[in-house]
């Protein structure tokens, strides 16, 4: 179960830590080629963003599988709030933005309803938008980074020996 959720807490690290890399580099972009830029994540890390919430089933399983008196347990612990983390600025912060920009598009299927949710941020000034989403991102990548590290210990912790 911990190699389980070592890959998925990697794969919700990995997609964070890719947007977090960007950064620097799409603060230099003007307003048209960074709108165009932004298109290009909607496919793969739209499936890739399954590994958090999967992250988090996968943790909860974790925590009740093991003993309280282990100290892995206060680590996993750590871990799935740092992963429940990454959701909450996810749908706090990243998604309105992710909405606002998808706002007039032909969005089918899944894709519709999933977008449709967390509308009501306006989109007059893309530059707060920008940064808005550019920092949520590196919000999210140190939550992961912190989930990484904490189900790592936790992997390696040895249980109290037997009297």
């Amino acid at each position: 179960m911990q190699v389980v959720c070592l890959g998925l807490v990697s794969a919700a690290f990995a997609f964070a830590l890719a947007h977090a890399a960007e950064f620097p580099g799409k603060l230099r972009l003007d307003e048209v080629t960074y709108r165009a830029v932004q298109r290009i994540y909607y496919p793969g890390f739209t499936i890739g963003g399954i590994s958090e919430p999967l992250a988090i089933l996968a943790l909860i399983g974790l925590v009740f599988a093991t003993p309280r008196a282990n100290p892995a347990f206060g680590w996993t612990i750590a871990a799935l709030l740092a992963v429940f983390g990454m959701q909450l600025v996810y749908w706090l912060v990243t998604h309105p933005v992710n909405s606002a920009w998808l706002e007039g598009e032909t969005l089918r299927g899944g894709a519709a309803g999933f977008f449709a949710f967390g509308q009501g941020v306006d989109a007059a000034d893309w530059t707060q938008l920008r940064d808005r989403w550019e920092y949520s991102h590196v919000a999210r990548a140190v939550l992961g980074a912190a989930a990484l590290l904490c189900l790592a210990i936790a992997a390696t912790a040895r249980p109290p020996a037997a009297p």
